[in-house]
């Protein structure tokens, strides 16, 4: 008979509008504040969890990550968040799963361009180019398991800005940047450079750290927005909704990994 791992899980939200949801699911035992950050230890239905809001942005995130494993020993990293849409086939309030994570922003500028190397990687020409942060394919595998026939609730018309409907659920690369895209044609130029299916500003720098230590990470984003021109006025509007969809996907996660 297996032993279950006793040491908790980490969630991982960037903004107040994501963390929120967790809290019917949530029982905290306690508090603690390390470098800025709160950190609150309990349960997860059932699970020993640690939850905490990093604030925007890699630096932030990859802060939170390092503390959650040094100082909490969180067994594996969960990232419950929005993100915006860069894949045509998507609309708001769709959920992407994250099987790989690119930062797009770290490398070269060349010809006026950013050229992506992996982050820590001398971006320099002749030097090697691969990057991105595949999922763990067995832990992937689970993910796919655990998901399959989910039933997310429809979103209203006012929730999409568009026609009631179901979200869907897909898997794919998602872009870590520090920039917000509100921008038709870099929507256009990362949809087309990475096959991405949608761009954030924490995931990445969660996978990067989680890479370093040997610890399995999922970066769960729901589609807020569509990274395009408009995105700057329909965050504010569908947040809320997709942050929901997102923290029901990871809490019935949180019973896989």
């Amino acid at each position: 008979m297996t032993t279950p791992d006793p040491r908790p899980i980490g969630i991982i939200c960037a903004i107040p509008e994501e963390i929120a949801h967790f809290g019917a699911h949530f029982r905290e035992e306690g508090a603690d504040t390390v470098a800025g950050f709160a950190f609150r230890r309990g349960q997860l239905d059932g699970r020993a969890a640690v939850v905490v809001e990093t604030g925007i942005g890699k630096v932030n995130a990859a802060t939170v990550a390092t503390l959650l494993l040094e100082r909490f020993r969180c067994r594996v990293l969960l990232f419950s968040g929005v993100a915006g849409g860069l894949d045509p086939d998507l609309g708001v309030g769709d959920v992407v799963v994250a099987d790989n994570l690119v930062q797009h922003d770290y490398g070269a500028v060349f010809r006026g361009e950013v050229k992506t190397y992996q982050p820590g990687n001398f971006p320099m020409p002749g030097l090697p180019e691969d990057h991105g942060y595949p999922m763990d394919r067995a832990l992937l595998d689970k993910v796919r398991g655990a998901l399959d026939g989910i039933d997310l609730p429809p979103l209203s018309a006012a929730a999409t800005g568009g026609e009631a409907r179901r979200p869907r659920v897909v898997y794919g690369t998602i872009l870590t940047g520090d920039q917000f895209v509100n921008c038709e044609s870099t929507r256009t130029r990362l949809f087309t450079r990475f096959d991405a299916r949608a761009v954030e500003m924490e995931g990445g720098a969660v996978a990067q750290v989680a890479e370093k230590y040997g610890t399995p990470w999922v970066v769960v984003r729901a589609l807020s927005d569509l990274a395009g021109q408009d995105s700057h006025m329909d965050f504010p509007s569908f947040v809320h909704a997709a942050a929901e969809s997102a923290a029901r996907i990871v809490c019935r996660l949180a019973g896989v990994v």
